[in-house]
């Protein structure tokens, strides 16, 4: 790195990358038996030029963004650069059926594909996944190169924490492949997605791209199987087990229709907002339930928006739960398919954030709003109509994506005012789209449209719980910063919301904020909280697992017993 005060930081599986790594079916919900990975060593270019060139003089390891150290790149590049990847691949014998499909998890930011040589197709938008019908270009040997331009467009793309000048709460910016890259084969009419809806004993399976078929559902007393007529069936579930964190059970089903065969799961739960004891709370399964949650941002020291493997989420997650933890509030990015999985096998909720684009300003979005300006009329802010276009697309994109997963309970559409527009035609939008979870339709600031609950930022100033005709959210607090030794991403800079140099007073001030402020909110009717943050990322050192994960700030035990007590305060 060229600055001298960054330092390399490393996770624990950064030393056990696979020639081929993430080579893990990436689709969890929608699994078929064909999948021919394409991750790993491609060879790499670099130019300022839109025509292809005829050398390739680097090599790149797919899926990490060129910018991360585990590319073997770890290089920044200019917004005007074209990043093109070259690839040769042939298929295993009786792979190919009648169609075949090339995938891209994710990439980041417009890109052209071509395949032997013949333009594929095209795709703009960093975070959603995104395939093409290869068939009639395949040949024995094939070479695919693709093309990518990340202009960092604030103005109109989606964008989170992404920056080009880091710092502070602003991160390393990443463009191009950043998901895995794959290719599998269907007949030429196959199940293109699946719907699922869920009671707390019944599950509704629509299936698109055919109509009829047999759904089979596994249960502890055995196989029940469900016509599939005009793309949809139910079933009923005689002695059902519902999901929760303490408990998250998932039925695996497969669906067999018209010569084609995908598996899946769902899960029986139910969220939603009813008055209990006179305070409106947020109810999981019909009961009272306090989400005692972390903020992940989802950033990792040697992959930056790409962990070594898929188990770094693994391992994320079981550490919140360790640490007594039942929510992450994934903040501002979409995830690889394989972390919602991991939330929904393990047990933990996710408050998912949609993805911010527009312009951001330190005095309107974050000093004002501080000190008191929390309500601000938004239908003449972000008025670029290709960003709203953008914005509205990609929420739509990640309902889409995310639907099926049980353990998401709950969208977050603007933070803090960042892209904010027009948030009352946005929770109607989104509502249409998904009324079957929670929307906080302006998390901490700008209020003003309707919301299905009370969200509140608090950092600089003891939290005062008001009672309010919605369910009230802490939805960001806390950031205490403590710099384990060994461990910081940058020795002269530390970003936080309160600093402590010796863990032990880090962890009595983490526990008296709970025990003095969100134990009694939480009697008094709080539904949810949420620490900053998880994990250390970059300059921001307020986690509680350093930015490389192998330090645990805080002592689990203690932790445990405080969400004991915290998840007693709503019986």
């Amino acid at each position: 790195m060229k600055n001298s005060n960054l330092v390399a930081l490393k996770t624990a599986y950064s030393e056990f990358i696979p020639t081929v790594p993430w080579a893990v079916y990436p689709r969890p919900q929608m699994r078929r038996d064909s999948f021919f990975c394409l991750n790993g060593q491609w060879d790499f270019e670099v130019s300022q030029s839109a025509e292809t060139p005829t050398e390739f003089s680097r090599t790149i390891t797919v899926p990490f963004p060129p910018e991360s150290a585990l590319s073997g790149i770890n290089e920044l590049f200019s917004e005007k650069s074209c990043l093109y990847y070259k690839r040769s691949f042939s298929l295993p014998e009786g792979f190919v059926k009648e169609r075949v499909l090339l995938h891209f998890g994710a990439v980041d930011q417009t890109f052209e594909v071509y395949l032997n040589s013949e333009y594929i197709g095209s795709h703009s938008g960093g975070y959603a996944p995104f395939s093409f019908n290869i068939t009639d270009a395949l040949k024995n040997e094939n070479t695919l190169i693709v093309r990518v331009v990340d202009e960092l467009s604030k103005r109109v793309f989606p964008y989170g924490k992404q920056t080009n000048r880091r710092g502070g709460m602003w991160y390393t910016r990443v463009s191009g492949i950043w998901q895995t890259v794959w290719i599998e084969s269907v007949p030429k009419k196959h199940i293109t997605s699946l719907k699922i809806n869920t009671t707390l004993d019944s599950a509704e399976i629509s299936v698109y791209g055919v109509s009829e078929g047999t759904v089979t559902v596994k249960t502890d007393g055995g196989e029940i199987k469900a016509p599939l007529t005009n793309g949809k069936a139910a079933v009923k579930i005689a002695e059902p087990k519902l999901w929760s964190p303490e408990s998250p059970h998932l039925y695996d089903f497969s669906v067999e229709a018209e010569g084609d065969r995908v598996e899946s799961y769902f899960a029986l739960r139910t969220i939603e907002i009813k008055e209990v004891g006179g305070k409106q709370r947020i109810l999981l399964n019909g009961e009272p339930y306090f989400f005692h949650a972390l903020l992940d941002q989802g950033y990792f020291p040697d992959g930056i928006f790409t962990p070594a493997a898929p188990e770094a989420y693994k391992n994320d997650i079981l550490e919140a739960k360790r640490l007594g933890f039942n929510t992450l509030r994934k903040h501002i990015k979409i995830e690889p398919e394989i972390f919602y999985y991991y939330c929904d096998k393990l047990g933990m909720v996710v408050f998912q954030d949609m993805v911010n684009n527009g312009r951001y300003s330190f005095l309107r979005d974050t000093a004002l709003p501080t000190v008191a300006v929390k309500r601000l009329g938004d239908r003449f802010l972000n008025t670029n109509k290709k960003a709203r276009e953008q914005f509205v697309l990609s929420m739509t994109q990640t309902v889409e994506l995310l639907y099926n997963h049980p353990s998401i309970c709950y969208w977050t559409i603007f933070n803090e005012g960042w892209g904010q527009f027009c948030s009352g035609e946005m929770y109607a939008m989104l509502k249409e789209i998904d009324s079957t979870r929670i929307i906080d339709t302006a998390s901490g600031w700008f209020k003003g449209g309707q919301s299905d609950v009370e969200s509140e930022h608090v950092y600089f100033k003891p939290f005062r719980f008001k009672l309010s005709a919605k369910p009230s959210v802490l939805s960001e607090f806390g950031g205490y910063s403590y710099r384990p030794k060994g461990h910081i991403f940058n020795l002269k800079s530390a970003f936080g919301y309160g600093f402590f140099k010796e863990r032990e007073p880090y962890e009595a001030a983490l526990l008296k904020l709970y025990h003095e402020q969100v134990i009694p909110a939480a009697k008094a009717g709080l539904s949810a909280s949420v620490y900053t943050q998880l994990s250390d990322v970059e300059d921001e050192t307020n986690g509680l697992l350093s930015y490389d994960r192998l330090v645990c700030k805080v002592d689990g035990k203690k932790m445990r017993e405080m969400a004991e007590e915290l998840m007693r305060s709503v019986k």
